[in-house]
């Protein structure tokens, strides 16, 4: 997973158990950041097939992935104490993408992107699952997008993407 966010221009923030918190636009423009975050979730989803096939034979299921991606302005800055110090962000954009990984496994995909990300990067992502959904600490709702096979988001952006 670490790869796949790395080659698409993204930075591993932390991991937290069997969980990746990744960060985009440190380096990049918002827009850039958020088709980065595409690429990052189209290339973590097709290295989880390919782990699964490779385990295919060891596993009484398939792994699964659940991806929650969102935008807005973080607090990015080194944190920790000693030896525990590393690049992160804190704030509200952080919670929800990581409330949006959470409906994951309620909306059944492997992704779940705010209309705000989507309307960064460019992309039409009309084709995709649209829901309104209520994010605990937000008083409005919140439109998102449920991709169920993250591996075609390479395909509906490249298809659709606005010029």
């Amino acid at each position: 997973m670490g790869t796949a966010i790395e080659d698409a221009g993204g930075h591993v923030d932390k991991f937290i158990g069997d969980g990746v918190m990744a960060l985009f636009g440190i380096e990049a423009d918002i827009e850039t950041a958020a088709r980065q975050s595409f690429t990052a979730m189209h290339n973590m989803a097709a290295n989880l097939g390919e782990l699964n096939q490779l385990l295919s034979s060891d596993l009484v299921e398939p792994l699964r992935i659940g991806i929650g991606v969102h935008a807005g302005t973080v607090i990015v800055g080194e944190m920790g104490y000693k030896h525990a110090v590393s690049l992160t962000a804190i704030g509200d954009a952080a919670n929800t993408a990581s409330r949006l990984e959470a409906l994951t496994k309620e909306l059944g995909g492997q992704a779940v992107i705010s209309q705000k990300v989507v309307d960064y990067s460019g992309f039409d992502l009309t084709v995709s699952a649209v829901h309104e959904v209520s994010i605990r600490g937000r008083r409005e709702p919140m439109r998102v997008h449920a991709i169920e096979d993250a591996t075609q988001l390479n395909v509906m952006s490249a298809a659709t993407a606005a010029p």
